[in-house]
């Protein structure tokens, strides 16, 4: 006998949230000269949603800190914060700092057209 069919369970990730309510997450980007880090964790910073580096996304190491490797880095980002119900970043943008560099990397710049560039998942 076959077994019954009847109404399948709908897994939702993410909170339980009411319609037309923002969901915040926490955008930790991390740009050195050789690679580029982004980090989304919840407003806690305790649970990491996802953290997607620029080498995870090229195959070539002199392309890790690249603005390429970071826009697709943050597109993955993006994607996933999508699917998780994620619907509000607060981003927190940190470069190499102590006696080096202050200022971030070439990798940081197209973060954010890259993050930007899912308008639609912020009502």
């Amino acid at each position: 006998v076959a077994p019954r069919k009847g109404k399948e369970k709908v897994i939702s990730l993410g909170p339980q949230v009411a319609e037309g309510e923002n969901v915040f997450g926490i955008c930790h980007i991390f740009a050195s000269f050789s690679d580029t880090f982004v980090h989304v964790t919840d407003l806690s910073g305790k649970e990491t949603t996802c953290r997607v580096t620029g080498g995870m996304k090229v195959k070539a190491d002199r392309d890790e800190s690249s603005p390429y490797a970071a826009m697709l880095a943050a597109q993955d980002v993006a994607q996933r914060c999508k699917e998780m119900g994620i619907t509000a970043l607060h981003i927190k943008l940190r470069a190499t700092g102590g006696n080096r560099t202050k200022s971030p990397a070439p990798g940081a710049q197209s973060l954010g057209s890259g993050l930007a560039w899912h308008e639609d998942w912020a009502p």
